[in-house]
């Protein structure tokens, strides 16, 4: 194909030699000449820190045809398989308990994968296990050449051709004939298959060789880079950036522990976002507020994001995402899916994290508990049950029952769940779930799980949101490697005042100071108000994350108790999850 024929690229290519992810010593090679071994893992969790490679599975091809393949089941040797991952992926700790550990198996792999350009779907996760697992056992990581078939992927297969770049939309999308199902081999054969069928598209852009495809950046790249002088002054300190455009107006709100360097990576090829490309291009300038800490800075964040509802953040689009179902206050009342908080008093259960799993979770506690399901009024002259109610699946007067009294009795289980009791509730789903795995109805009893597991999970949150935001005061403090501390006081869920404490200083002098500039709260009233705000998830999360210490405060043993009734709520779920 002429230079004339290339059709319009919706990318750019770097006028460096050999930038990005790919360093080879012979540029130029065609693509159908290189030798490439695709790798997917399944993980014990998502961090090679802490957690266990449980499977291997790649395959070794060159211009389209397979070599060979490698795939092995690894025993974890510092964590087990979870209830949740093993519904995941299939694989269970009986599975592996004979498979090899990681220490027999990396030597294989590292023979099989010897010479080739590796390439993985999320290069970042599973090259990322691969080095730690080497630099854990003493071997030499071969830093060889890597392709990332997700950013491939957003390069010639942009929206709104599809929702998303995950692996099994991408495989729909170009009817692979391997479906990914969470094992690693099967999603390494996919992979092989858009990698190749991505190379085709590549081609029809003139881009036919390593070097031309480690030149590609995302498209309006050059651009951002001619405005990286934005970044210039931005301090290396936690903190919250905003980029603004001609007029001032904020775009985006952004935090990071270090603003300098979280900068400049938007100037960068490696931000491939549509909406950041566009938020950068037109921002005409970066202004920041330096925060003592992290936690600080992400409170901050969030608190400017519902003041500003700056456009190009997407929180700020759908303020109002979280959703609560309520039983509306009639003589039948029934469940309604609704996105303001439910007034004092009410019976409501939630928030949820989105309107989809709200519902999804209405439509199971109407298939559980005998709750009316339709919208009709009663007493009208015009009524008449509805077609659910034919068939029993709407109670109340389309059921026949006609007291008021004998209806809210039966609603019993569902009462005792809004009020954090879920012991029926997940004594009903299992009972539902075991039928349909009798009528070999698989797919309707996992639907069934999920909405459950959204059900218990969310109250689980509430719960130990309620029980933290009841303390008055927490004075809390996390030690850093320097030496020192960061400070924080936190008054009925709320961060009050942050701070700094150096190697050296004085803990109690340094709170006392803070004590003094802290905001006030207005109390457990208002507490109770804004036990579902994301304010208080932040603030919860950080000090019961293990490395935060309590130095003194009123109401703290209810607000840190690792065994609050919350989270053996959170423990059910998991438990009816596996059995």
């Amino acid at each position: 194909m002429s230079s004339a024929q290339v059709p319009h690229s919706p990318f750019d290519v770097s006028p460096g030699p050999h930038s990005g992810q790919l360093s080879l010593e012979d540029l130029g090679t065609p693509l159908h000449e290189v030798t490439f071994v695709v790798v997917d893992l399944e993980t014990t969790g998502t961090h090679g820190s802490t957690s266990d490679i449980t499977e291997i599975g790649a395959v070794r091809t060159r211009g389209g045809e397979r070599l060979g393949e490698f795939q092995t089941l690894v025993r974890p040797d510092r964590s087990a398989i979870s209830p949740f991952v093993e519904q995941l992926t299939g694989i269970t700790n009986a599975m592996v308990r004979d498979a090899p550990t990681i220490d027999a198996v990396l030597p294989m792999f590292l023979e099989f994968a010897h010479g080739a350009v590796l390439v993985a779907h999320n290069a970042g996760f599973d090259i990322g296990f691969l080095r730690a697992a080497c630099e854990r056992l003493g071997y030499a990581w071969p830093d060889p050449p890597v392709l990332d078939t997700v950013r491939l992927a957003r390069q010639v297969v942009p929206r709104p051709e599809v929702p998303n770049h995950k692996l099994g939309t991408l495989a729909r999308f170009f009817g692979t004939a391997v479906e990914p199902d969470h094992r690693a081999l099967a999603d390494a054969r996919a992979t092989s298959e858009i990698l190749h069928l991505l190379f085709e598209r590549f081609g029809g852009f003139g881009i036919t060789t390593l070097e031309d495809l480690s030149r590609v950046r995302p498209q309006g790249w050059q651009k951002r880079r001619a405005k990286a002088a934005l970044a210039e002054g931005v301090p290396a300190v936690p903190g919250v950036y905003m980029f603004l455009d001609g007029a001032r107006r904020v775009l985006y709100v952004g935090v990071s522990g270090n603003m300098r360097t979280r900068v400049r990576n938007y100037f960068t090829a490696g931000e491939t976002r549509g909406r950041m490309a566009e938020m950068v291009t037109a921002a005409q300038e970066v202004t920041t507020i330096e925060c003592d800490t992290v936690l600080e800075a992400r409170i901050r964040e969030v608190r400017l994001i519902a003041e500003l509802a700056p456009p190009y953040n997407r929180r700020s689009k759908h303020p109002e995402r979280r959703t609560w179902i309520r039983l509306t206050e009639e003589p039948f009342g029934r469940l309604s899916v609704v996105r303001t908080p439910p007034a004092s008093g009410s019976r409501f259960f939630g928030p949820f994290r989105s309107h989809r799993a709200a519902t999804e979770a209405k439509h199971l506690l109407e298939t559980v508990f005998p709750v009316k399901s339709c919208a009709q009024k009663i007493g009208g002259t015009s009524f008449a049950p509805c077609a659910a109610g034919e068939i029993g699946r709407c109670a109340g007067p389309c059921a026949g029952l006609t007291d008021p009294a004998e209806y809210e009795a039966g609603l019993a289980g569902l009462f005792a769940l809004m009020d954090d009791d879920p012991s029926g509730f997940v004594a009903r789903c299992r009972e539902r779930m075991g039928s349909m795995t009798l009528d070999a109805r698989f797919e309707e009893a996992a639907r069934v799980r999920d909405a459950m597991l959204a059900v218990l999970t969310t109250g689980a949150r509430v719960e130990r949101n309620r029980r933290f935001a009841s303390a008055p005061e927490l004075l809390l403090c996390e030690a850093q490697p320097n030496g020192g501390r960061n400070l924080a006081i936190v008054r009925y869920g709320r961060l009050v005042g942050a701070a700094r404490c150096v190697r050296g200083q004085n803990i109690g002098t340094a709170f006392a100071e803070l004590s003094g500039l802290a905001e006030a709260v207005d109390g457990p009233a208002d507490a109770a108000a804004r036990t579902h705000d994301e304010e208080i998830d932040i603030v919860r999360a950080w000090a019961c994350s293990g490395s935060v210490r309590l130095y003194s405060g009123t109401g703290a043993e209810d607000a840190l108790a690792e065994n609050a009734r919350g989270c053996a709520q959170a423990l059910t779920a998991f438990a009816a999850v596996s059995a």
